[in-house]
């Protein structure tokens, strides 16, 4: 049991946990593969490794199938010294799984095995909400709104956070094949948007939610509302655009020899939230906030250059010497 993470300096990532299985060879379909290398996936739980791998304490919470898959898993957070009090396992359920296409430019494409999946059917009773308000920041996503009891469980962590005054961190992580409609999708996203304090999207998750062009900076402010403390966008190699109630600006990206994006955004996410834990002026402090978005923006590109999220997670030793060698 990993014990880390007593004081207030915590970060509990709440959601789901799975294996993608990715082709041994980029660039085919998934009915072409003939092998697939097994990589531990599911953005907060990446997020959580992407914390501990910077320096940072994180928890995750989430539902695994009590299988060799859900067990695997659960031994990668340990050893990665995540905080698991929040772990549970389900016997009548399995652990998700999701078959990734990787496009010859590293895109992807999924195709996922939960019906329903264990990280599913955690419930608003089996929570460990004791750990939940140990955190500095509460961070999650939407794959967790898409069914019950799943979502009652989230709301209701959600709601503790937020009464127990934890920041909450919120990456909407799209995945349209996982809901049941795209309307249902830009719903239910939006449905808790106005609970963050902070929220980061990607380009292509601007030009879904709004339906717009995620480059015109007044169809990205739709997305503002008063209350968040930071927006971010990310795109891509280019680097982020970040918004606050003072401030906006860009920061440019890394270029690197990308082969996989997977995890980059949860790269870039975790980072910026080991940042703004040990210094949440960073909000108000627009120099401070340039600095850990070029940091965030090493990270995010690091974590391109080598196959799956979590063994491509950098430490602050590798982003720092990409930063300086970028100078």
């Amino acid at each position: 049991m990993a014990s880390n993470g007593s004081g207030k300096n915590l970060i509990v990532c709440f959601g789901e946990m799975l294996i993608d299985f990715v082709p041994d060879v980029a660039g085919v379909s998934l009915a072409e593969s003939t092998g697939f290398l097994k990589a531990p996936g599911g953005a907060p739980a990446n997020v959580a490794v992407a914390v501990t791998k910077l320096g940072g304490h994180s928890a995750f919470v989430g539902k695994f199938g009590d299988d060799e898959f859900g067990h695997m898993l659960a031994d990668i957070l340990r050893k990665n010294n995540v905080n698991d009090e929040g772990v549970l396992f389900d016997q009548h359920a399995r652990t998700a799984l999701a078959f990734v296409t990787l496009k010859a430019n590293g895109e992807r494409e999924f195709m996922f095995y939960r019906n329903p999946s264990a990280d599913m059917l955690l419930t608003e009773a089996e929570l460990n909400l004791d750990l939940i308000c140990r955190a500095k920041i509460f961070h999650y996503g939407s794959i967790s709104l898409i069914s019950e009891p799943c979502r009652s469980a989230h709301m209701a962590a959600m709601k503790a956070a937020k009464q127990a005054g934890i920041l909450c961190s919120y990456d909407p992580n799209v995945r349209l094949p996982l809901w049941p409609s795209e309307d249902a999708a830009r719903e239910g996203i939006l449905s808790i948007w106005k609970e963050a304090d902070f929220i980061k999207v990607s380009d292509d998750e601007v030009a879904f939610l709004t339906q717009g062009d995620p480059q015109d900076e007044e169809n990205v402010l739709s997305l503002w509302y008063d209350g968040l403390k930071l927006l971010v966008v990310t795109d891509g190699e280019k680097g982020c655009r970040y918004f606050t109630k003072d401030f906006k600006g860009k920061v440019a990206g890394f270029s690197v020899k990308t082969v996989d994006t997977t995890g980059a955004g949860d790269a870039f996410v975790g980072a910026l939230l080991v940042s703004i834990e040990k210094d949440n002026t960073i909000f108000e402090n627009e120099e401070k906030l340039r600095e850990a978005l070029l940091f965030s923006n090493a990270c995010g590109a690091l974590c391109t250059t080598q196959k799956g999220a979590i063994p491509a997670l950098p430490t602050t030793e590798v982003a720092n010497e990409l930063i300086a060698s970028a100078n």
